[in-house]
């Protein structure tokens, strides 16, 4: 008997043994293709980071110690070449003093990423082109591009879409979570207010058009999105965002919605947010319901107001941690998108340090975790590339081929 039981014992081990050994080499396996391939993350709000809080991108930070999930050294460790910086406001009002304020904060914002980047020049530089993120990789140094997440700063400025694309932006979110004088927001409590884009909305998506500017359909409604496949003369970019089918969410993609993005010639970058339905945890739900009304759900606050307010949600996160979806969930969502309309339009666009994270890549030096979990479902290294910066890029150029500038 004790013969037998030393045989199991040991026959445990060498399946333990045996699946660790596979483990490592897919994680081997993942390393080696993010050594190869340009990897790209199209949505991240590191900015969020900047400024105020002194976040430094050519330190390691810890981002359980409110480091942030991204910089320099962590985009290095898990093999992130490229990443999209938001230049993100909150939604105010409506009003030339408000656009006057919005436009500020916006330029300020533009300020701390290029003064961030700039203190690193043997780590990083600011990219405009698809072409500069290859060009940067072969350097040793990680790609950063802007993005400016909602349309708000623009006032009622066609201009400003110009401006904002000269300091260095490529895309707009045309809206956030709530309507605004562009377009109907996906999440906005008081429902439609323009039945979609608005006629000013029409002329922004014409203009990005002119200049080669990527349009960006996450967070607007549905019918804003038609309005926007209905005008534009270029492949759209759902920057962050996953599919209603796998998580009913209304800032997720509904079937229609994808085929008609197929159709379209664009591309959905899987975010870390809106994956699946998670357990409740009404004390953290409460808490958050309470700092949004002291601070007026965030909108026509101070730069003091907003920094305090960031705090105090950090403090709520840690407080009443929840648990949070994984890898697997997440390719869930891009099984679900090649199924459907080929693997030729979906990629990643994580949303860190805006909330998106997973249980096993929580910050950026886990991104090969992601390639893992591709391998292990038997998606092949061309596959991969197109994944993590093809599908993007292949967007990115012809939109920049269509500028009349």
């Amino acid at each position: 008997m004790q013969i037998k039981n030393t045989l199991i014992i040991l026959l445990l081990g060498l399946v333990m043994i045996s699946c660790t050994s596979q483990e490592d080499q897919l994680l081997q396996q993942a390393k080696q293709i993010h050594e190869e391939i340009l990897t790209l993350d199209s949505h991240t709000d590191t900015p969020l980071m900047l400024g105020r809080r002194g976040l430094n991108l050519g330190d390691e930070n810890n981002p359980r110690e409110r480091g942030g999930k991204l910089d320099f050294p962590r985009m290095k460790q898990g093999g992130l070449n490229a990443a999209f910086f938001a230049v993100f406001l909150g939604q105010g009002e409506s009003t030339p003093e408000a656009f006057k304020v919005a436009k500020r904060r916006a330029l300020d914002i533009f300020e701390h990423i290029y003064k961030a980047v700039e203190a690193h020049p043997d780590m990083a530089q600011i990219a405009l082109t698809p072409e500069d993120a290859y060009s940067l990789k072969q350097q040793g140094k990680k790609a950063i591009y802007i993005g400016l997440e909602n349309a708000y700063p623009l006032g009622e400025d066609i201009s400003m879409v110009e401006k904002f694309y000269d300091l260095g932006a490529r895309y707009i979110t045309l809206s956030h979570t709530r309507n605004n004088h562009v377009s109907d927001s996906s999440n906005d409590p008081d429902g439609p207010e323009h039945g979609g884009l608005s006629d000013f909305g029409r002329e922004v998506v014409q203009e990005m058009n002119r200049l080669g500017m990527m349009v960006d359909v996450s967070h607007i409604s549905d019918q804003a999105y038609y309005d926007v496949l209905e005008i534009t003369r270029a492949p759209v970019i759902a920057s962050h965002s996953n599919a209603r089918a796998v998580y009913h969410s209304p800032r997720n993609m509904d079937d229609p919605m994808l085929k008609a993005l197929a159709e379209n010639g664009g591309v959905l970058q899987l975010c870390f947010l809106y994956v699946k339905e998670m357990p409740p945890n009404p004390e953290r739900d409460s808490a958050r319901a309470e700092l949004r009304e002291r601070y007026n759900n965030f909108q026509d606050v101070s730069d003091e107001e907003m920094e305090n307010a960031r705090e105090e949600w950090h403090a709520i996160n840690h407080q009443y941690p929840s648990e949070l979806p994984t890898i697997y969930d997440l390719v869930d969502h891009l099984d679900h998108v090649v199924d459907l309309i080929g693997i030729e339009h979906v990629g990643i666009g994580s949303d860190f340090d805006g909330g998106g994270q997973l249980e096993d890549c929580y910050d950026v030096s886990e991104m090969h975790n992601i390639t893992v979990e591709l391998l292990r479902r038997g998606y092949s290294r061309q596959e991969i590339e197109k994944i993590w910066s093809g599908n993007f890029m292949r967007v990115f150029h012809e939109n920049q081929a269509l500028t009349s500038r």
